[in-house]
Order: C-alpha cells, then structure tokens, then sequence
C-alpha cells in the first residue's frame, strides 16, 4: 500500500495535514521526528510539518533529513521548511512582525510542479515568528506574499520543496490544490486507498491474522465499536462474541435500542444487566477521578467474568482509532504517554492473557464512519453523537443514585429527542445533559417549589480537541426547557452552558 509520511514536530495542524492526504484518497501515517521509520518502495514521499519550535532554540527538533533528500519527494511546511532553508546554507531569523493568519500570495511562479493551478493573490494561512531572510543556494522562490518573500521555494536539482503558509487549514482557500500537486503530481500516488480498499484489505488481513480463532470485543453503542464489530464479523462470523454491558449510565432505553440493532446486523451480541454492581461501586464517590476508576474497575471485572464463559478464547478487540495511537508518542521527544483506554476495554488486567486486535487503529473518526457507510450501516448509527466512556457519571456532578440517574436519563431523553425533531441533531458534534449539585427555589402553580437545576450543552467541532458551542434558536432552546420543567419531577431550572473548548471542556466533569 503505498503512502506518503508525514514528520510531526509538534505543530497543532499535523493531524490535520494527514486529513488532506487522506481525502485526496492517499493513505499516509504521522510518526514522531525522532521515530521515523525506515523507507521502503511503499513511500512515494515526505510532509515535515509545522512546530511551536524555532529552528533557533537550542532544544528544537533536529531530524537527519539525509535519508530522504533526493531520494522521495520532501515538502516542509512552516518550521519544516525553516528546517530546512536553515541545515542547507540558507539564514532564518526572527521576524520583524509576527505574520498570524490570513495573508494573500502576491507572487506564484506557476511554471513549478507545486503551484499549478494556484492564483495570485490566493489566501493562505501564517503562523509563524521567525522568517527565511536567505535561502539555500541553488534554491528559488516560488511563492511570496506582500510581508514574505520567501513564502515558498524550491530546490533544484531535486524534488524538494519548502512553504511558509499552512496549506492544510481552511483558511488557505487552495492548499488542497497544492497538496494534490505534491502528492498526486510529484510523488506520483495512485489515490487508489478508498473506504472500500480499505473494507476489502482489512478483512483479509484480519482472516489471516486470527485464522479460527475466537475473539470478544466489548461494544459501547458508538461507531467505532459498532464498524470494528462489523468488520471482524465479516472476517470471522461465529467466532466473534460482543458483550454489551448496561451500567446504569447510558442514555434512556438505550441499552435495549442499541441491543436491537445489533441483532439486526447480525453480529452475536449478549447483553449484560449490570446496573447494581455499578451503582453499589458509585455509592459516595464524588471526586470524578474516583468515579472513573471506579467504572473502570467493575466493568474490567463484569467483562472478566463475561470472557471466562467464552470457552478459548484468544483476542480482544478493541475500536481504537488512529487519534488514540498518535497521542500514544510525544512529537518533541519526551516520554511516550499510554494509548488512552477505548470504550472502558483498554487497560485489562494482565491475568485475562488476550491478545489485541484493533482494526480501526489506521483511521480517524470522519473515515470510520466512511467505511461503515460503505459496508451499508444505516447514518441513524453512524452519525450517534459521541457519548462519554463513563457515560451520566460525568454528567451528574457529585455522588451518584438511582434518583439523579433517572432525572437526568429524562432531561437528556428530551433534550436529544428536541434536536432531532427540529432537525438539529446532525449540525450539533456532541449534546447532553449535566445534572448540577445545586437546587434553586421555583414557583409551579401557588407552590414554592426547591429544586434541582440542570445545564444543556451542544457543542461544534470536527476532533473534539477544540469545540464551540452551538448557537442554538432562542424558540428551541425556550421550548425544551419549558418541556423540561414540565415534565421532569425534580428539576425546575434549566440553563444553557456558553463556554467554548478552550478554555472549557466539553464535558464538565
């Protein structure tokens, strides 16, 4: 399979860089600077990317490039390319005026592989402090703007490539077409790497891999469990268990809805009522750390107990995705941090002795649910908001009961049902419900009423690493809270959280 790899020095944007490539239906992997891997006939050639470095800090990252020049195709974007103008003769200093955001080209030489097809005075995205006074010899400029004029050059005599904008963001209105012309026009990729191919390949691969043996995987309701589940079925058929266990924290009815379209795509799922092991666990605990380990501890035991009854078998399946690998490794060279757990399976205890299969582990969300969608998965299931691993424990801030579960299954229950009737459910990212440690005094009727008060949250974002909040109609937002108070015994205020991440988080907890 052949791909393009890309060097993260640390920047913001490295993750989204791979998203361009990806869409351009190229398969490409980040690796840490100091990790890269060894090339083969598979690479047709290299992204360094941004970094919140100077090429002038005594600590920044200082690759070996040798492995690659003018032998792949190399393009340095930002600190990338000041890498390299500043290994290669050429002078970078720090810049006069600190170029942040939009800025316009105000010269491309078209005749060069990399600006085909890009216009004059076309918007491109700066961030950046220091700036290429000097190139390298033998290079030549291909880009400028008004402030820069080195904004983009070109090595001659090899495939190599530097630019001072960030051709992967948004607000560069053509960097899609500057990255197809790297990756298509002068690596030469094939964009054969499609939601099928990769449906088609992994399934062989995961027949190869786990032959005739048995595998359990513990589903969540989300996509990633729910597209892993549907792949190894398609591999292995009857010797896929899935356990699905109900915690007492998932939304209302959940557990069963979830349970019946799973039947319907014929994967072997049990479900497990686990509700009272859960909430005995939860009793008291307030601090949302103890409450996470302490989710994490019984679901690790009713899964254990789940697995035992399953007669030999030798895996666990796991939906990791490709933005839990990255985050695996530190891109400036510190100690590696542990792959985040995955829907409350990672981090099993050693005494279970499965061995791990992840057929998600190559993908990121947006292109998890492509390869559902081509495997025929109905978008009801695939466009599910994210839900939090310990689902309501975090949304119900302070201990945990039966009563503020029920409160909150009901004020959630309406708030997901109302933005689904007001067709608003597939422009919000994530919503839910926080039930708040505080009660407020009301009036209902000629009664005084003094009671809990809940906080609605929706939010925007495309990875959850940042968020906005929704903007959602004043008429909707009137409409639940009255339904809400209405209909909810327990709760008679309802407020809307405006904060956005950062500084807040999406959740509360």
């Amino acid at each position: 399979m052949e791909k393009i790899l890309i060097l993260d020095f640390g920047s913001q944007y490295t993750q989204l860089i791979a998203r361009r490539v990806r869409e351009l239906n190229v398969y490409c992997e980040i690796h840490p600077h100091h990790k890269a891997p060894e090339i083969d006939e598979t690479v047709k050639g290299v992204i360094l990317s941004g970094s919140p470095f100077s090429v002038l800090d005594e600590n920044s990252p200082k690759p070996d490039l040798s492995v690659y020049r003018k032998k792949l195709p190399l393009l340095g974007v930002c600190y990338g390319a000041q890498y390299l103008a500043h290994t290669n003769g050429g002078e970078v200093m720090p810049s006069n005026i600190r170029e942040y955001g939009r800025a316009n080209l105000s010269f491309v030489d078209k005749s060069h592989q990399l600006m085909k097809g890009v216009s004059n005075f076309s918007q491109v995205w700066m961030s950046h402090g220091d700036t290429i006074k000097r190139m390298p010899e033998q290079a030549e400029v291909i880009a400028s703007t008004e402030d820069v004029e080195v904004a983009g050059y070109h090595i001659t005599g090899e495939e190599t490539y530097g630019i001072q904008f960030h051709p992967e963001v948004y607000h560069s209105t053509e960097g899609s077409i500057l990255l197809k012309n790297f990756i298509v026009n002068i690596c030469g990729c094939k964009q054969e790497w499609t939601p099928q191919s990769f449906v088609d390949e992994t399934v062989a691969d995961l027949k190869a891999q786990l032959g005739n043996d048995k595998v359990v995987l513990g589903l969540s309701g989300g996509v990633d469990s729910t597209v892993a589940a549907v792949l190894l079925n398609k591999a292995i058929g009857k010797n896929l268990f899935c356990i699905f266990v109900d915690n007492g924290l998932l939304r209302k009815n959940e557990f069963e809805s979830v349970l019946d379209q799973y039947q319907h795509l014929g994967l072997n799922v049990k479900g497990v009522d686990a509700k009272s092991k859960f909430y005995s666990a939860l009793a008291g605990v307030s601090d949302p750390e103890a409450k996470r380990k302490a989710i994490g501890k019984v679901f690790i035991d009713v899964f254990d107990e789940e697995a035992h009854l399953i007669e030999d078998v030798k895996w666990l399946a796991q939906g990791t995705i490709y933005p839990d690998v990255i985050e695996s490794v530190s891109a400036t060279g510190g100690p590696s941090a542990t792959i985040k757990s995955h829907h409350n399976v990672g981090g099993l205890p050693d005494y279970m002795k499965l061995k791990i299969v992840e057929p998600l582990r190559l993908l990121f969300k947006d292109e998890v649910r492509r390869v559902g969608r081509s495997m025929g998965l109905k978008e009801e299931l695939l466009g599910r908001h994210p839900f939090p691993g310990p689902g309501l424990a975090i949304r119900i801030l302070g201990d945990i009961t039966p009563e503020k579960v029920r409160i909150l299954q009901e004020v959630d229950h309406l708030f997901i049902s109302g933005l689904k009737k007001a067709n608003l459910y597939d422009e919000v990212w994530q919503a839910g419900a926080i039930l708040l440690p505080v009660q407020s005094v009301g009036v209902m009727g000629d009664e005084r009423t003094y009671e809990q008060a809940v906080a609605l949250r929706a939010v925007e974002s495309t990875d959850g690493m940042t968020a906005d909040w929704c903007h959602l109609p004043y008429e909707f937002l009137a409409k639940t809270s009255n339904e809400i108070i209405n209909k909810v015994k327990g709760v008679n205020r309802v407020v809307y959280d405006i904060s956005s991440k950062p500084p807040a988080t999406i959740e509360w907890e």
